[in-house]
């Protein structure tokens, strides 16, 4: 069936059709125009026809910027699970947490979805050459996709991009322009070449196909929450946030707008909040948001390790976002270091499986502060989008003269990569001792014994409640009891008691981990008498293992 939509401009309010071979504004020549659908059209039938289609992007054809559809380019874009992440929920105190896994993309990123899109337009439009700057991800989809599509694609990659992504653009016969400078230069190179040659060029933001692709992430998490947190307010359901590592801020823009549409259509009973998470080393929306700035200031030397994330002059892009978030549900824009989000790929890893670039890492290591600042309340329901996965080429497949490079004068200045080795390091385990883990709650046991297996090859015990505990204190011997107070037959304060009037047992070091607010009296039981106490809820894997060999080193 053929798609009805217009293109509205947001500058002059013109109304028109679209097409991507003439991205401008005919009235008054502005980039930036939205698409429009008869939402009331189908409010009525939208719900009834995505279920007789495959859950990938094509499912919401009616809401997409193409006349005719065609899965003829398709790669299996969308359709990507939503997981319950029980463990790092668990570690946080928040059993509502959920992670729309991009990394199961045909590219193994969510820049998937607006090379689909894009290529698709292209293609309708008859487009057979086409231009992008890229930190990675986003040349690696478009050339997947340009070659599938027969779309020769010229790629300009700044020299930060990891020689593995240039390797992965370079085998789908793009044509890779490696520019010795920051993003924003390889930008404006890009925009200059495409202008000479009179060719296409992708405009991330101004592109209305990048947009458009991105609301699909909407889409699919408010069926799928639905099905994971059935809800009688309506047929589809929303979170409370939505949390994206953002370079550019493309992506919440068009996530906010796939909610804002569902929400008209009355699929949803409210818009989330959002949560932009930027690396401090290039932060310009976070600065802005911070001192509540229509624009942003251009960081022009970014000083990052996080290449992916490394733009910095998000133009026109962070007023927009900041506009449509004030606009529906609010958030907030956050920031946060290398080594904060290095360590995320370490817990995220070991706790929930995931494998992720240090870009997706760095949504984690937002969620982890908002949390902990108290700006996502426990009973929040929350979606993160783990936006992608490393997946390095061999070098030796491409041979020589894959690239071609133009240097730039550049004043950037070297990045310190010390947060990095930090954040290495930290997961080495010298000794291997033996630990006691007292807890009723299976649950938190097992989140404990992983904790320390992925550390080191310690010997573990495991006690339901106190008169266990101090069979197994007596018997075995560890080196260290984790204790929970709150337990059944006998509480965890008695069981400190009982191994301090035992010569042969008094000198084990004991850390409390409990979810009990203990009140001033209970904490002067404990003082002197425990190594730690921790609050369930309040820890992560690195601060359990930092009390450990606190305690063993």
């Amino acid at each position: 069936m053929s798609n009805s939509f217009i293109v509205e401009c947001l500058d002059c309010g013109n109304r028109s059709s679209f097409s991507i071979a003439q991205p401008a504004c005919p009235a008054c020549g502005s980039l930036w125009r939205e698409a429009r659908y008869d939402l009331n059209g189908l409010k009525n039938r939208l719900y009834d026809l995505v279920k007789q289609r495959p859950f990938d992007i094509w499912r919401y054809q009616e809401l997409l910027p193409l006349s005719a559809p065609n899965r003829s380019i398709s790669l299996g874009e969308g359709g990507t699970p939503l997981i319950h992440a029980t463990n790092l929920g668990m570690m946080l105190g928040n059993p509502n947490l959920f992670i729309k896994d991009e990394r199961q993309g045909p590219t193994a990123s969510f820049k998937d979805r607006q090379a689909s899109i894009t290529v698709a337009a292209l293609k309708e439009a008859n487009i057979h050459e086409f231009v992008i700057a890229s930190t990675g991800n986003v040349a690696i989809s478009y050339s997947a996709y340009a070659a599938r599509a027969s779309i020769k694609l010229w790629a300009f990659l700044t020299s930060l991009v990891p020689a593995a992504k240039m390797r992965e653009v370079a085998i789908y016969g793009t044509q890779v322009i490696k520019i010795t400078g920051s993003y924003d230069q390889a930008k404006q190179v890009a925009s200059d070449f495409a202008r000479q040659r009179g060719l296409s060029i992708d405009l991330g933001a101004r592109t209305l196909t990048c947009i458009e692709s991105m609301k699909t992430i909407a889409y699919e998490v408010a069926e799928q929450l639905a099905h994971l947190q059935p809800s009688s307010s309506g047929p589809w359901r929303a979170p409370d946030w939505y949390i994206q590592a953002v370079s550019g801020g493309m992506g919440p823009i068009g996530v906010l707008k796939g909610f804002r549409e569902l929400y008209d259509m009355g699929l949803i009973d409210k818009v989330p909040k959002i949560a932009a998470i930027q690396a401090e080393g290039c932060a310009p929306m976070v600065h802005a948001w911070k001192q509540n700035k229509d624009t942003a200031t251009p960081v022009q030397h970014p000083q990052t390790l996080i290449a992916t994330l490394a733009t910095g002059n998000p133009g026109r892009t962070y007023s927009l976002l900041r506009q449509k978030m004030l606009e529906n549900s609010g958030g907030t824009i956050e920031s946060v270091s290398d080594a904060e989000a290095f360590r995320a790929m370490h817990y995220l890893a070991k706790m929930e499986g995931f494998s992720v670039e240090p870009a997706a890492a760095v949504a984690f290591a937002g969620l982890v502060k908002l949390v902990r600042n108290g700006v996502i309340a426990p009973h929040e329901t929350v979606v993160i989008n783990c936006t992608g996965h490393t997946m390095p080429i061999e070098r030796n497949i491409l041979g020589e003269g894959w690239s071609r490079e133009v240097t730039l004068p550049s004043s950037m200045e070297e990045g310190n990569e010390e947060g990095l080795l930090a954040a290495l390091t930290k997961v080495s385990v010298d000794r291997f001792p033996r630990i006691a883990i007292v807890d009723d709650n299976p649950d938190v046991r097992r989140l404990i014994r992983r904790i320390l297996q992925t550390q080191g090859n310690y010997t573990l015990f495991e006690a339901t409640n106190g008169r266990e505990a101090l069979t197994i204190a007596k018997n075995e011997r560890p080196n260290l009891i984790i204790l929970d107070l709150m337990m059944p037959e006998m509480d965890g304060f008695s069981v400190i008691q009982e191994l301090e009037k035992d010569p042969e047992t008094s000198q084990i070091p004991v850390i409390v981990v409990t979810a009990k607010e203990l009140t001033p009296a209970e904490k002067d039981r404990l003082r002197g008498h425990i190594q730690t106490l921790m609050q369930k809820g309040d820890f992560l894997s690195d601060e359990l293992l930092d009390e450990v060999r606190a305690l063993l080193g």
